[in-house]
C-alpha cells in the first residue's frame, strides 16, 4: 500500500506515507469515496509498520496475522510529528501536543525624544520616562495568592488541549479555560489581579553615542513590558528625532554651509572665519575664488558613529553683490569695470553645472 521495500527504514516508510496521505487528504478531495478510502489503507498502513511488534508480526505472517486488527487503536496524534506545520496539518491531526508555557516574554516599547542638532553630533545622556507592566514583586509573577499555587486544569486534566473525534479523526485543540497552559488560578493575587504583573512608571538614563542621525533606533535589552506569569521582559526601543541646525546641513558624516565673502575677497584672497561645531576656524580662501566654488575643511564634520575619526565640513563660497553704493564706491567700481571688461557672450554649460542642476 505504500510502495516500499521490505527492507524499508523508518524514514522511508515515514516519507512515502506522508505523499500519499497528502495526496488523497479528505480536504484535497471532497466527496470523492475513493480518495478517502485509499487514505485510510495508507494510514491503515503505517500504523502497523510504525510499530515495532506490529511490524514484525506482519513480516512473518503478513496482514494475516494481524487478525483484521491491523488499524485497530490508530490515533493521528502522531501524524503532527510527521508533517509538522506542513499545509497546517499538525493541528488537524493533533500534533503539537506539548503545553504552553504560562511564563511568556513581554511586549517590547518603543518612546521618542528630541534632541539638538550638537546633542546628536557630540552624543549626550538623556532621560527616558517609561510606563510599564513589572512582575508583581507579591505573586512574583505567578498571578496567585501568597501560599496559593496555580491548579491543573478540570477541563483538559493539565494537557493544556482538549481532544474532539470527529469519525475517523481524533483533533486536538487549544484548551480554552486555561489558554494551553495546562493549570489556571483559582485565587488570584489581590495586588496584580491575577495578571502577575503591575504598572509602573520608570525613568531609563538612556546614553545616546556620537554620531547619530534623525531616525536612530537605540535598543535597551529588557526595559520593556515584564513577561506574563514571571517571563522575561521586552525592550524598549528609543527612537531619536534631531532638530535642524539654523545654518549645518548633513549629509552622512559630513557638514555643508554658506559663507558669503565680498567681490575683493574674492578676487585678491584672503583669511575668513568659519564657525564650527568646535568653535572658529580660520579658511584661506584663494585669489579668484568663484561664487558657488565649494572648500573642504577635513576633520570637521560629524564622528563616526561606534568608530574612529570624523567627517569634513565643505563651505560653499557665495560672493554677495552690494545692493547701494555709495559716490567713491561707484566710481572705483567703474575704473574697475574698464580695466576688466568681459565679452558679455554666452558659453556653453559644462557637463559638471548639468549634473548639480538636475541633481540640486
Amino acid at each position: 500500500m505504500l510502495g516500499v521495500a521490505r527492507a524499508a527504514t523508518e524514514q522511508e516508510i515515514k516519507s512515502a506515507y506522508r505523499k500519499l496521505a497528502l495526496q488523497f487528504h479528505p480536504d484535497r478531495n471532497p466527496n470523492n469515496p475513493a480518495a478517502e478510502e485509499k487514505f485510510k489503507e495508507c494510514s491503515e498502513a503505517y500504523a502497523v509498520l510504525a510499530d515495532v511488534e506490529k511490524r514484525s508480526v506482519y513480516d512473518r505472517f503478513g496482514h494475516a496475522g494481524l487478525g483484521g486488527s491491523a488499524g485497530a487503536g490508530f490515533d493521528a496524534t502522531d501524524l503532527g510529528d510527521i508533517f509538522g506545520d506542513f499545509f497546517g496539518l499538525g493541528e488537524i491531526f493533533g500534533g503539537g501536543t506539548r503545553r504552553r508555557s504560562r511564563t511568556q516574554r513581554g511586549a517590547d516599547l518603543r518612546e521618542d525624544i528630541n534632541m539638538e542638532f550638537e546633542d546628536a553630533v557630540f552624543g549626550t545622556e538623556a532621560k527616558v520616562t517609561v510606563r510599564r507592566h513589572e512582575t508583581c514583586e507579591e505573586c512574583r509573577g505567578s498571578g496567585a495568592a501568597p501560599c496559593k499555587a496555580p491548579i491543573t486544569c478540570r477541563s483538559c486534566n493539565g494537557r493544556g488541549q482538549v481532544r474532539y473525534q470527529q469519525g475517523f479523526f481524533s483533533i486536538a485543540r487549544t484548551c480554552p479555560t486555561c489558554q494551553g497552559t495546562g493549570s489556571v488560578v483559582t485565587d488570584p493575587c489581590a495586588k496584580c489581579k491575577g495578571e502577575g504583573r503591575v504598572l509602573r512608571q520608570r525613568t531609563v538614563d538612556a546614553k545616546v553615542p556620537a554620531g547619530v542621525e534623525d531616525g536612530t533606533r537605540i535598543r535597551f535589552t529588557g526595559y520593556g513590558e515584564g513577561g506574563m506569569h514571571g517571563g522575561p521582559p521586552g525592550d524598549l526601543y528609543v527612537v531619536l528625532h534631531v532638530k535642524e541646525h539654523p545654518f549645518f546641513e548633513r549629509e552622512g558624516n559630513d557638514l555643508h554651509c554658506v559663507i558669503p565673502v565680498s567681490f575683493a575677497q574674492a578676487a585678491l584672497g584672503a583669511e575668513i572665519s568659519v564657525p564650527t561645531l568646535e568653535g572658529e576656524h580660520v579658511l584661506k580662501v584663494p585669489e579668484g575664488t568663484q561664487s558657488g566654488t565649494t572648500l573642504r575643511i577635513r576633520g570637521k564634520g560629524v564622528p563616526i558613529l561606534n568608530g574612529h575619526g570624523k567627517g569634513d565640513l565643505f563651505v560653499e563660497v557665495r560672493v554677495q553683490t552690494p545692493g547701494k553704493l555709495n559716490k567713491r564706491q561707484r566710481e572705483l567700481l567703474l575704473e574697475l569695470e574698464g580695466m576688466t571688461r568681459v565679452e558679455n557672450r554666452p558659453q556653453r554649460r559644462t557637463l559638471l553645472g548639468k549634473v548639480k542642476d538636475i541633481f540640486g
